[in-house]
């Protein structure tokens, strides 16, 4: 029942994983190379819908035990052997809390579940460094294995509609259709939604079902429309790979490219297989360039380095956090090492071998293998806890205090979508003064010095908070709804006016500069975005200070090349200095920003410029650890405790 091979086949599998790891190894060329896994989508719903459809038609009936039996045996001991490697590694590599949390996804990985994990993980806006999950990769895993649970009964349920690919055509068409049609609501409502929910993402192994099913005539009579169709479709592929970026709501409308280039390019191989009287013909078809030996060769490991190559590239950025292109290469040597060894020393002898038989039977070992998973990923969880010492546990701690705003109600930090104003008081009703804190998380770690100090001073203090929403008039893209973010727009106005109404003492504004945003742009763009935020402050100062408020403006905090509660925790691990993971003062505090800052404030009248980088940074360096406290708990978010030792200096410069 298993299909003839087809080379074009396996050389698109090495487009796809060798767009996925040039983008996870930080080749800017390809930018979006991300889109490999949407090709392996349609490739995996066009070989398993070809399958299953010749089995039913052949027999009208399915054996599920033996097509899951395949599945076991393909994809499972490869899988276990790199979760099992991993999570080695990791113990002399990750800290101990590290360990213990990314165990987890060990066990979701395990599981094939680990996407539905990553979904609650990516609706927390504090959650720890998702990059620094060393299985993170198998999300796109998860999703495939829940498609093979799905897909026999669909085409089954066809089948019992109707027999023949008429009906089989119409079932996965409509299926394909409402997935389609639901990924592009949530792509721009709820991305993390759109990207890692299976359900969502059917339509692209819809894609390649239905690709599968057309006529065959329609390419066997049509040589010319197949060549043309799969060099177009290569060429879409290609467009992708260079076009596409993260800050792209994805998958949605985009993800349209790399799925209907695969479609082309799979279609044009089907009929050249067909098609056997033009040797001439052949040479000039797409599949010629993707039968070359290079692309064969990486095609046939690319399972096993798209399991490799993301443990590799993350353990190495921990070792070494700025790699060079010399070190990346060498990892990405390493990945096909390790892929060439798993691939001959495990996946194909076990594909091969009958270890795992048809029949009920093959449950056993496919149960076997998933519980050596997780209860490795268990023992591993286990011993990462009892080796967290009371060091690690403070800077666990530390991290995860919230500020004062958020400890009284976490919805004083208003979440994206949240339009309506929420002030939160702090400080008692009949308080002399009231004071405002004005932007986004970087205005809420202020909140915890601000408070005691205005109790201090007869104040209350309100808080109008909204995250990655800057107090300045600067509309912005959000990264995370991956388009811009007017909800903020809509949210800022209304506080200006609201705190207006309101006549505080004072204003007190901090926010996520445009130095640290703007820090990794090119010069060009760097400028005009740092012009578009000077006039967007000035017009937020102006409009306080035209209403007789007087306003004050903290500088922002340095912002560090790591996340510095992990990278805090491995270096007491590894026996090292906290000072390892320090950021050059040039780099973190972005001083020439500051300057064009207080240029701005300067021109306001009743305005105060608060400049405290100095309680963060030496002459050369910033640091994350200072007095024996974790000073930021992530890369640019001050650490509550340590903001506490800022209530002095704070007071100081507002009262």
């Amino acid at each position: 029942m298993a299909a003839s091979f087809r080379p074009d086949i396996q050389g698109l599998r090495a487009l796809a994983v060798g767009g996925v790891v040039a983008y996870h190894f930080g080749l800017s060329a390809l930018p979006g190379g991300f889109a490999g896994v949407d090709i392996f989508f349609v490739i995996s719903g066009w070989l398993i819908t070809t399958h299953l459809m010749g089995e039913i038609t052949e027999t009208g009936r399915l054996d599920l035990w033996r097509f899951y039996a395949r599945r076991v045996r393909r994809l499972l001991p490869a899988a276990l052997f790199v979760i099992l490697a991993t999570l080695g590694a990791g113990y002399f590599i990750l800290a101990p809390q590290e360990q213990a949390l990314y165990s987890r996804g060990a066990m979701y990985a395990s599981t094939y579940a680990i996407n539905l994990w990553l979904l609650r993980w990516s609706f927390d806006y504090f959650a720890a460094d998702a990059l620094s999950n060393p299985f993170i990769h198998f999300w796109s895993l998860s999703v495939e294995e829940q498609f093979y649970l799905v897909w026999p009964a669909l085409l089954l349920f066809a089948a019992w509609l109707r027999p023949g690919r008429h009906m089989a055509v119409v079932v996965i068409g409509v299926a394909g259709l409402a997935s389609f049609a639901a990924c592009l609501w949530l792509t721009s409502l709820s991305p993390a939604w759109a990207f890692y929910f299976s359900p969502l993402r059917a339509w692209e192994f819809a894609a390649g079902g239905l690709a599968t099913l057309a006529p065959a005539a329609l390419w066997q009579q049509r040589p010319w429309l197949r060549t043309a169709g799969g060099w177009l479709g290569l060429a879409m592929i290609a467009v992708a790979y260079l076009c596409l970026s993260e800050d792209l709501p994805f998958p949605g409308w985009y993800a349209l490219l790399p799925v209907a280039g695969t479609m082309l390019v799979l279609l044009s191989g089907a009929g050249e297989e067909r098609d056997k009287q033009s040797a001439r013909r052949q040479a000039l078809a797409p599949a010629s360039l993707l039968s070359l030996p290079p692309l064969q060769w990486v095609g046939t490991l690319s399972y096993s380095l798209y399991l490799w190559h993301w443990p590799v590239i993350v353990y190495a950025g921990m070792l070494a956090p700025d790699l060079t292109t010399s070190q990346r290469l060498g990892c990405v040597v390493l990945a096909l090492a390790l892929a060439f060894l798993t691939y001959h020393l495990i996946e194909n002898p076990a594909r091969r071998g009958g270890w795992v038989t048809a029949g009920a039977r093959a449950l056993a070992p496919a149960l076997a293998l998933t519980g050596v998973g997780v209860a490795a990923a268990y023992a591993n969880a286990h011993l990462a806890t009892r080796n967290i010492d009371p060091a690690q546990r403070g800077i666990e701690a530390a991290a995860e205090q919230p500020s004062i705003a958020r400890a009284v109600d976490k919805n004083c930090l208003l979440d994206f979508h949240t339009v309506k104003p929420k002030p939160c008081t702090f400080g008692p009703v009949d308080a002399a003064h009231t004071i405002v804190l004005f932007g986004d998380s970087h205005a809420d770690h202020w909140s915890t010095p601000l408070v005691e100090a205005a109790r201090r001073n007869d104040t209350k203090v309100v808080t109008y908070l909204k995250s990655s929403c800057r107090a300045s008039r600067l509309s912005t893209f959000n990264t995370v709804l991956k388009r811009d973010y007017t909800e903020c727009d809509a949210w800022r106005e209304q506080a200006i006016a609201d705190i207006i109404r309101r006549k505080p003492r004072l204003v007190v504004i901090s926010e996520f500069s445009i130095g640290n945003l703007t820090r990794d742009m090119p010069a060009a763009g760097r400028k005009a975005e740092t012009a578009r935020w000077q006039d967007g402050l000035r017009s937020t100062l102006q409009a306080f200070s035209q209403a007789s408020v007087e306003t004050a403006v903290i500088r922002d905090t340095p912002i560090g090349d790591s996340f510095a509660n992990s990278c805090v925790a491995r270096a007491l691990w590894w026996r090292e200095a906290p000072s390892r993971c320090d950021t050059p003062r040039a780099q973190a505090a972005n001083d020439g920003a500051a300057a064009q800052e207080r240029a701005v404030v300067k021109s306001v009248p009743d305005t105060l410029y608060v400049d405290l980088t100095d309680r963060f940074c030496g002459p050369t360096q910033c640091h994350v650890f200072i007095s024996g406290k974790l000073a930021f708990r992530d890369r640019h978010h001050l650490a509550t405790a340590f903001a506490e030792t800022l209530e002095g200096p704070l007071e100081k410069a507002l009262f």
